[in-house]
Order: C-alpha cells, then structure tokens, then sequence
C-alpha cells in the first residue's frame, strides 16, 4: 500500500521519527476515505490507535478551522485513564506538524463548566466514554452538535461489547448513524474469536420484518385506540422455561409497525447489505515471553494473597526498570501494596492504582507512570485496557488469569511495541492456580481465544435509553424501534418487547401505574412521546449509566486536634476515594483499615464521608471488602484444565508439589476424565459429605450447590449447607449419602439430572435473595429507582428498602413485568451462569465416577478448606487455612 495516501506533512513526521507508516495503518485510511466503516484487529504495539486516528487527522488537516461545523471525530474508551492518555498521546502529532486541531475529553471527571462548553463550542475530536456519550446523545442540542460528525472511533471495542457497557454504548452508535447520516464507525480491538460480530456491532443491522396482526403482533386499531396494557391488566406468566425465554408481553398502546413500509436506508439507522464493516487484520508480532514463576516454598491449596512469592516479586521489580503488577480485585490490590512497601528496603516508587481511589490520585499516578518516575503500579483491571506506558518492561499476574484472552490482554501493556516480546510472569497463589496458569501458558503460546458469545440486548439497559431519547426531543416510536433494532445487540428485539419498554417508562407497568412518580415520559396529541419534565430529566442525567455498585461513602483524611485527644477537625483533610458503605458500617471509632496504601485509623461518619486520620505503628488493620466478584474461570480454560488433570504424561511439565498432589489424589481416589465428573462421598466430625468437581467456575458450582440442597432436602437427606470454588464444591448433611446411592443405583444420576435447571431453579428463585439484588441493580439501571436525586443521594439501605418492597410488589401482581423478566436473563447469564451449568449437566450424563471413600480425599481438601471461611484477608488468614490444610491433608493421607 503506497504511502502517497498521506499529505506531505504526515509522510514528513512518520520519517523525522524514523517510522514508515504500517500497512494497516494505510489501508484504514483508505476504506474510511471511501466512507466505508472498518474493524481493525491487530495485537498490542501494533499502531491500532493511531491507525484509527489518522484518517480524521489527515482529513481535519485540510480543512481550515473556520470552515469546521461542530463536532468532527468521536473516540470512546471503556476508561477514563485510557481517554485521558489517548488525548496526551494524540497531542505530539497534532503539535509537532502543526495541524489546526482541537483535542479534548469528557469523562466524569471533567467540570461541568468545561462539559458545557464542549456543547457550545465543541472541539474537532472529542474523546469519552460510553456513560458520557449517553449524556450527549440525549441532550437537548444533540442533533445540532452531531449533525456534522463525520467518524466515530470505538478503542478495545472486544472489551466494550461483552457487557451491558456495550449494549448502551450500541444503542448510542444507532443514534449517531441517525444523525449524521455516512458516519464512518471505526472499531479497534484485540484478537478476538469470532471477528465477524464485532463488524456486525459497528454497522446498522437491517431490523426484522415487522410482526403481523395473525402471527401474534399488534393490530393496528389496537395500537391507537385499543386497551392499554394497564387497562388489560398483567398476562398469566409463564412456565419455567421463561427464564431462559419469556413470551412477549404487549405493554404500550403505540402504533404498529407499517407492513408496507420498505426497512430503513443505512442513512436512516437501518441496514445495508451484510451490514458488516470492513475487516482488517494485523498477523505477525514477536511471541510473548510468558512465564509462571516458580516458587521453592510449598504453595497452599487455598487462598489468593500469594504471599510466599511476595519477595521474588519484589525482586523483579529491582530487576527492571517499570512493571505492572496486575492483581484480580481491589481487596488483593491493597494487600499486595502494602506487602511489597514492607518489602521496599530500596525505598523504590511504587504506587497503587484502583478504581476506588480518588480520581485525583489516579490521576497523579498515571502522570508518573507515564513521566517515568515510578519502578512498579500494583493495579486492577482499571489499567487492562490500553495505556500506552513504553517504559513498561515486565508484567506481572498475581493470581490464576482466568481467561486467555484477558492475560493476553495484560501481557500486552509490557514492550507496549509489536516487534519486541511482551515479558510477563503469572503468580500462582494456590496449587490449583498452578494447573490454570499451565493451561493459560498453552493457550497463549497456541494463540488460542476464548473471547464470550455477542450479547442479547438487555432491556433494562433499553429503558434508560428510551428516557434519555426522550430527554433529548420528541420522539415517534416506530421511529425509535427501528433505530433500536439497527443496533446488533438489538436487531432480535421484537415489537411486542419494544411496546413493553416504552410503557415501562411511561406507567412504571401494570401493577406501578398508579404512582405518578413511575410515569416518566407522556404521550402528546401528536403521538409524539416526550419527557415529563425537566427534573425526571435531570433525575435521568443523574443517574446515567450501567455499572451499579454498592453505595459508597467517602474516605476523608481529616486532622486532629492535638491539644484534645480523640478530637477532630472535620472536612479539612482531602478526599482518598471511596469504601463500601457497608463495610464502613462495621466499623466503630478506633478501628483501623487499610486503604490507599495506608494504615488509617476510623474517627466516625459524618453525612456521606468516613473521616480517618494515618494510625500509628504496629497496627493489624483490616481491609475494606468491595461488592465487586473476582472473574469467573472461562469455560475454554477450565476445558484445558480438566484435560491436564486427566493426561499423566502431562505432569512432567507441571511443579513436583502438583504432581505429588495429584499422584496421591489417584492412589486415594481417582481423577476424572475430561469429560467426567467425578463424586466423592465420605464422612467427617459427625456429617456426611458429598464433592463434587465439574471444573466449570465458582458461579456454576454455587448455583449447582443451591438446587442439589434443594434435592438432597426432598430426598430426606437433610443438607446443611454446602460450598464452592472454581474447581469444585461440598454438600455436608446430617445422613448417610453414600448408603442412598448404594441403595438406589440411580440415584446420582437424577440428582445431577439436567431437569434441576426447570422447576428446581424457579423455585430458588422464588424465594432467593440473590434474585432481590439482580433485580436491584435492573430496577436502578431501568431507572425504577434512583439512587441520586438533585441535593440528596439514597443511601444503599434505602435503595434496598424500595428496591425489595417494588419487587414483592411485583411478583404477587405482574409476574411478567419487564424487570423481573430482565432480572431472570440476568440471573441466567452473570450470576447463576444457567447456559454454562446447563452444557455441564449435559457433558456429565452417563460420566459420573463416584467413589464412595471412608475419609475426605487430597482432592476434596481444597473445597473443603471454603468451608466457614469468613472474610479475613492477609496473613492471619493465610495461617488459619495453613492450619485446616494441614489437620485435612493429614486425615487424607493418614
């Protein structure tokens, strides 16, 4: 490809900085300039960004600044810290070839003062986020600022579309394709597995032809003049098998869809053609050089702190000049960066960087790692995505990856460069992390993926942008659904679910309608939908966004009064971040916790913020517990596991510590085939325990923990309670299990029967808290309950009280109301992983191995040490699993 696509001026810069510009590079430049969309995949260091940028630049570069109307290049990041580096970065072509571009970001961090601005006098390339991108679309000046947009570009888009981050994100896209019309969606990613989806995601999809008034859609006359849903009164639900699909619920009286009606130009939001972008794929790149580190002191079969590899972690770092110490949740972040400081005798910088920490911090911290000047950032999955740190020389992982794809994504922020090797460590904490970091080092080294399946649409996620859409202006629903259904998430969404929506937002449903405060958006004469008001709009501004966590309250370092002990000056000190409100609930005056890389001392609440002054010397503190999960094992790597435990020629390359283990699990026992599940029953202190090893993730084996106590309870069993990790779980009960398989031959198999995923988990559903908080975060995402209102903010009790009282509401008097049906898809897909479970129980039938054994097994002990485990972190609970490890493993081998 001839690099005569670029100006001079370009041509000049990439050959001052010794650079040819990159095939791929050239080739995006050309399918936009043809005003053809495009999905560049292309792995780390390989010039994504700037390939995606470069078309806008070369076009912004020849053109004047007077002759621009509005808005010209949008870039959207999953992350603030990626937008804010992008735009750093950006800076140094636009200013060393002196191009007449104005570069800004707007994230949540910016003033409003500046965010207003940006409508009125908006600069040439704006860089966002999904949440903020939400805000502008549905501003009242959206149509004028985008009607001149020319490109949209959407980074780490592998990482965007999994969630429902991503289906807001493809619902915006389908608005700005309505609103300028030929808009170029440029897509960066990863290699991913299946790149055809995402091609899919950044064009409009052609919608589905419209439903007949004799296949079950809405008549005509009905839509305009007939019943409403809440004059019809709620539909009888369905059976059990709604949790995995729902019949459609007419809810609004909108007017049908126009069978003569030909299916909207691309221009108008709908599809053409394949309605794929452009593909372009970067082969090539140097071979990561990935490692586990080995570990001469023995590793434990539970626990995730990784403590005894602490100091040569610390001695990696003194090797090297910068490196990324990737841990999987906030809590383990503290941890390691309070362990590695008592370490520091070197007093290298090294600083710690999660999403819980003020953004000024962060800030501060990106500076540095950016300039230079820090040795070592121990960091969450707040810096996965991106950053482009060139100093960065080593990445390590603390804890088993989880997943392929995201260690691939990790190892890529080392030698942020395509030509040199990303050097990496993986950290195993436990003996079973050892065997998943073993199938990761395959898989990486075999290139392999195990990106997630494309997304259904939520519709909770549908609601808020029905509101938003109507905050910006007036809107004709047939409109609407066909711009919805354009968006690929969306493109199954039928009209009968769009008509729900829309009378979600406008009467709360059925049962709610009687409560003005539910009735967001009215219809007018002109059969236009329009906001109710300006403060349901700015309530919807408030509270925009997809990421419900648990309430927080701020981490205040206040001042003490010295002359009056226990004294303190309130709201004097600066702001450290944020903690869970419930946590900071348990905490009386003179506790200590550690947060922000300090020991800090509580001094009490006062409003919203927990003020802390630094304790001093020789304290034990806690550390916060944060409502967010560690990843789930993905179901490819938890394949390659199960494989290495099954193949003994394998274990020559596994640590001698794991082979011994499994050596001794297969003289006590057995080891199960890849697609085997093997069971062991055995008695203990008075119970009887039943194990279970599916290998297929902790959410899995929690829901298949709940609904076999549900079976064992019906077959007299009596259950007490059981537990689970990602490799296994244990039932304990007070009779004999081993006796009742022996007793009945089938026995085992209808316990694991596939049939439990029916009226089994309707049932535990029905009365399980589990489904009250899914259901709390759809109904604060629907905007059912809004958490922050203009002047006040609901604290998380509050939000639980409405939240709980709504949903036994609506389960006595609209079983099918919209949110219970999205709490259901939720529960199917995040929490309760059904559709994984569900291909398990299929795996299994005829393959269960049970060994009925007269003490727990080498294998059982590391379910079993799960088994009462409170929330203590660090080395105290380090020493309290040593110890039950220890008693387990002497019972199993004695």
């Amino acid at each position: 490809m001839s690099a005569d696509l670029l100006p001079p001026a370009f041509r000049d810069w990439f050959a001052g900085r010794g650079w040819s510009p990159r095939p791929h590079q050239l080739d995006l430049l050309r399918i936009a300039g043809a005003g053809r969309s495009a999905l560049l995949v292309a792995p780390t260091g390989a010039g994504k960004t700037l390939a995606g940028f470069l078309p806008s630049l070369v076009a912004l570069s020849g053109t004047k600044a007077s002759q621009r109307k509005g808005l010209h290049t949008l870039y959207v990041s999953p992350l603030k810290a990626l937008a804010v580096d992008i735009a750093r970065n950006l800076e140094a072509p636009v200013t060393e070839m002196g191009l007449p571009v104005r570069v800004e970001t707007r994230t949540g961090d910016t003033p409003a003062h500046k965010r207003t601005r940006q409508i009125a006098r908006p600069p040439d390339i704006l860089l966002t986020t999904p949440e903020q991108l939400a805000l502008l679309i549905a501003h009242r000046e959206a149509s004028d600022l985008l009607a001149n947009l020319r490109c949209v570009i959407l980074d780490e888009l592998h990482a965007l579309v999994t969630s429902k981050r991503g289906d807001l994100l493809s619902l915006a896209l389908a608005r700005l394709h309505r609103l300028s019309p030929g808009l170029t969606a440029i897509g960066l990613s990863a290699t991913v597995r299946e790149p055809d989806e995402l091609r899919r995601y950044l064009m409009p999809q052609a919608p589905l032809p419209p439903p007949s008034a004799g296949k079950g859609g809405p008549r005509v006359s009905e839509g305009r003049s007939g019943q409403s849903p809440a004059e019809r009164g709620p539909t009888a639900p369905t059976e059990a098998a709604a949790f995995v699909k729902t019949a459609p619920v007419p809810e609004a009286g909108l007017p049908s869809p126009d069978p003569l009606r030909a299916p909207p130009s691309p221009a108008e939001g709908g599809g053409g053609g394949a309605g794929m972008a452009d593909l372009v794929v970067v082969k090539g790149g140097a071979a990561p050089d990935l490692r586990m580190l080995e570990s001469n002191r023995p590793l434990p079969l539970a626990g995730h702190t990784a403590h005894q590899s602490m100091p040569a972690i610390y001695e990696l770092i003194r090797q090297h000049r910068t490196v990324l110490v990737f841990v999987n949740t906030r809590l383990q972040a503290e941890y390691t960066f309070q362990e590695l400081w008592r370490l520091n005798d070197d007093v290298l910088p090294i600083a710690l960087h999660h999403g819980s920490l003020d953004a000024q911090q962060r800030r501060r911290v990106e500076a540095a790692m950016a300039a230079g000047q820090l040795r070592a950032i121990v960091c969450t999955a707040t810096l996965d995505l991106g950053i482009d740190w060139g100093d960065v020389d080593l990445v390590v992982n603390i804890g088993a990856p989880k997943g392929a794809s995201r260690i691939m994504q990790r190892i890529g922020r080392a030698n942020h460069r395509m030509d040199e090797p990303s050097k990496a460590y993986l950290v195993p904490a436990n003996r079973f992390e050892i065997l998943e970091c073993r199938a990761a080092l395959d898989a990486v080294e075999a290139a392999a993926q195990d990106t997630p399946d494309a997304r259904t649409g939520a519709l909770d996620v549908l609601a808020q942008h029905v509101l938003g859409m109507a905050c910006a202006d007036a809107f004709d629903p047939l409109q609407l659904y066909e711009e919805i259904v354009s968006a690929a998430p969306y493109t199954g969404l039928t009209w009968e679910d769009f008509e729900a929506v829309v009378d979600y937002v406008a009467t709360g449903g059925y049962a709610l309608r009687a409560y003005e405060r539910f009735a967001k958006i009215l219809r007018g004469p002109d059969g236009l939908w329009r906001v109710r008001d300006a403060r349901t709009a700015q309530q919807y501004r408030m509270n925009i966004g997809t990421i419900v966590e648990s309430a927080k309250v701020k981490v205040r370092l206040v001042r003490s009064v010295r002359a009056k002990p226990g004294t303190i000056l309130p709201k004097t000190g600066r702001v450290l971040g944020e903690i869970e409100e419930d946590f900071a609930e348990t905490l009386t005056v003179g506790d200590t916790f550690l947060f922000s890389g300090e020991v800090l001392r509580f001094e009490g609440l006062m409003e919203d913020e927990a003020m802390v002054t630094r304790a001093g010397p020789g304290t034990d503190p806690a550390i916060p517990s944060y409502a967010g999960s560690k990843f789930p094992l993905s179901t490819f790597l938890a394949a390659r596991v199960r494989a290495l435990i099954a193949d003994p020629f394998e274990w020559d390359r596994l640590p001698k510590q794991v082979a011994d283990y499994l050596v001794q699990q297969r003289s006590r026992s057995v080891l199960p085939g890849p697609r085997d599940l093997l069971v062991e029953t055995y008695p203990r202190a008075k119970r009887y325990y039943l194990s279970a090893f599916p290998f297929e993730g902790r959410l899995a084996h929690q829901t298949l923990g709940m609904l076999l106590t549900r079976r064992l309870e019906r077959a007299s069993l009596r259950p007490l309670g059981f537990a689970a990790n990602d490799y296994g779980l244990a039932v304990w009960m007070t009779r004999d299990i081993s006796e009742a398989i022996a007793r009945e031959p089938g026995f085992l198999a209808e316990l694991f029967a596939q049939d439990m995923l029916g009226d089994d988990l309707e049932a535990w559903l029905a009365e399980s808290a589990m489904m009250k908080r899914t259901f709390r975060q759809c109904a604060v995402i629907a905007g059912l309950i809004e958490r922050r209102h203009p002047g006040q903010k609901k604290t998380g009790r509050q939000v639980t009280i409405s939240t709980d009282l709504v949903y036994d509401v609506l389960r006595k008097h609209q079983p099918d109301h919209l949110l219970l049906r999205a709490a259901r898809q939720d529960a199917a897909t995040g929490l309760l992983d059904v559709r994984r479970l569900g291909m398990m129980l299929e795996r299994i039938q005829g393959r269960i191995i049970h060994r009925a054994l007269d003490r727990v097994s080498p294998l059982s002990v590391s379910v079993m040490l799960e088994i009462g485990r409170e929330k203590v972190y660090g080395e105290g609970a380090d020493e309290i699993l040593a110890e039950a490890e220890a008693q387990l493993l002497e019972e199993a081998l004695g």
